[in-house]
């Protein structure tokens, strides 16, 4: 019996390049069909997340146009994984497998088969992996690498170089709704469903059209967010640090009591004042850690939806 596959497509402005991805991704469609791999009752979804262009215009078009094109279309603007976590969970009841990815065509749509093939051998998720980052600036890169090495580091079980581009089975898609969390890190969520994976490496093109929706802000903050969703090290460390700190200020203690008892003159401004503002330094870094995961629980604790989903076609 033949699958019916899904692909999910998250979209924020893309009217520059959103045609040219759904011609693409049609023709990759009606390969899989051709060749029995899939269902012909298969679709492509583009999740409309609030955008200011005339991204949903379009959606609607192919819709009119063609069957296998749908749309789902958010009350605003909620972000990427949130809008990748409403198309996942709009398709579960429909699809037997689904395929998430970028709208901007740098993910190579070629190795889809490689995805399809490992489904078939009974992987319920499957994850594409970037052979390498040489289209990336070395700044880029070294961030990158530097963050994979940090979640590791934290115990955050994360696949290396990848991002969203992944497959995923039905039965991964019912247990993805047991994780009903408020701060989302699908890239960490996903390995702990823990059912049978494997990964697909390809190359990673450069965007057919249109700018990154994810400047050096926002990719600050998304790792800042992963971290802090999947580990309380950081803040273990803050409690290390203040360890360390009074040690310290016990060693400082004894010494100034040592040199008052053979009277000698202690001068220190600069040593004094450089330590007042390095412990102030400090105290605030803690204190903006402990604030992050207090936020965190604030946002949990409410309960509010992730997501609203306005119009499905």
């Amino acid at each position: 019996m033949k699958n019916n596959l899904y692909f999910v497509i998250p979209c924020y402005n893309e009217e520059e390049v959103l045609h040219e991805t759904a011609k693409r991704l049609l023709v990759k469609l009606n390969s899989l069909i051709e060749k029995n791999m899939v269902s012909k009752d298969s679709r492509i979804v583009f999740v409309d997340d609030g955008s200011k262009d005339k991204t949903w215009e379009m959606i609607q078009k192919l819709n009119n146009e063609n069957p296998h094109f749908k749309g789902v279309k958010l009350s605003r603007n909620r972000g990427h994984q949130n809008a990748l976590l409403a198309g996942l969970m709009t398709v579960k009841k429909d699809c037997d497998l689904c395929i998430s990815l970028d709208a901007d065509l740098q993910d190579d749509i070629e190795v889809i088969d490689l995805f399809v093939q490992k489904y078939n051998e009974g992987c319920d998720i499957v994850y594409g992996v970037r052979k390498n980052r040489e289209t990336d600036t070395m700044f880029k890169r070294g961030t990158a690498n530097t963050f994979y090495k940090i979640m590791k580091g934290l115990g955050v079980d994360i696949v290396h170089n990848h991002a969203d581009y992944r497959l995923m089975s039905k039965r991964a898609l019912e247990s993805l709704t047991d994780f009903p969390e408020v701060n989302l890190f699908l890239r960490g969520i996903i390995p702990l469903i823990g059912f049978k994976s494997d990964v697909v490496e390809y190359e990673r093109h450069q965007r057919f059209a249109g700018v990154s929706k994810y400047p050096l802000k926002k990719m600050l903050s998304f790792a800042f967010d992963g971290i802090t969703s999947f580990s309380v090290r950081p803040i273990r460390m803050v409690f290390w640090l203040g360890v360390v700190i009074f040690i310290l200020s016990v060693i400082v203690m004894a010494y100034t009591f040592f040199v008052r008892i053979f009277g000698y003159t202690v001068t220190g401004w600069s040593t004094m004042f450089a330590s007042i503002w390095a412990l102030g330094g400090i105290q605030l870094l803690s204190l903006g850690v402990v604030g992050e995961y207090i936020g965190k629980i604030y946002k949990e604790v409410k309960r509010r939806p992730n997501f609203i989903v306005e119009e499905y076609i």
